[in-house]
């Protein structure tokens, strides 16, 4: 019995890691307003290796739309520069010496509509992955009640305390959501 309740436990924190990766994923989209976090996802090549931005430079925001790139390296500017020409910002980085500034144009109503389609997309991606989660479980409680290592009223309950859990995450997932597309069209 002891393995069951720590079966719904991992099931629970894994559920937790899919709730965690979706709000990282939501970070990542532009709401019109600047946020360092919209430069998470950039690789630069760095001395023959790919790495992320904020380990070899300080991003912060100087005016509500504006990305201010700083690195610690004078020489990696250049390599930074040309990574964030390619990512899709919507706008063009400018370098001004050993700065790089990225500034942010309003975002237009068919951006706004697009970005909640997108939201709409990863909120389902999240809530399949927490049901695929709660599948597996349910599978292993079955394959220990058919076993005989719980009885079958004990699967009933655990089955009865996976899908409360499974509920609860997907209504987490729903209202994340619904407060992201909320800020994506507020004007």
């Amino acid at each position: 019995m002891e393995d069951i309740n720590e079966l719904v436990s991992m099931c629970e924190m894994e559920m937790g890691d899919k709730i965690e990766k979706f709000k990282r994923e939501l970070t990542s989209l532009r709401t019109g307003r600047a946020n360092p976090q919209l430069l998470d996802n950039i690789y630069v090549e760095y001395y023959g290796a790919k790495v992320p931005l904020k380990q070899i430079a300080a991003v912060s925001i100087p005016e509500p739309r504006t990305l201010e790139v700083r690195p610690w390296d004078k020489g990696a500017v250049d390599a930074i520069e040309t990574e964030l020409k390619k990512a899709d910002l919507g706008t063009n980085p400018t370098k001004h010496g050993d700065v790089i500034r990225i500034n942010l144009p309003p975002m237009n109503e068919d951006q706004r509509k697009k970005m909640v389609k997108m939201v709409a997309k990863m909120a389902e991606d999240s809530r399949v992955a927490i049901r695929n989660e709660r599948r597996d479980t349910l599978e292993k409680i079955k394959k220990a009640q058919k076993t005989g290592e719980i009885s079958e009223d004990d699967y009933k309950r655990q089955e009865n305390n996976v899908q409360k859990i499974t509920d609860n995450f997907v209504k987490n997932v729903d209202a994340i959501a619904q407060e992201k597309e909320k800020e994506l069209l507020t004007v």
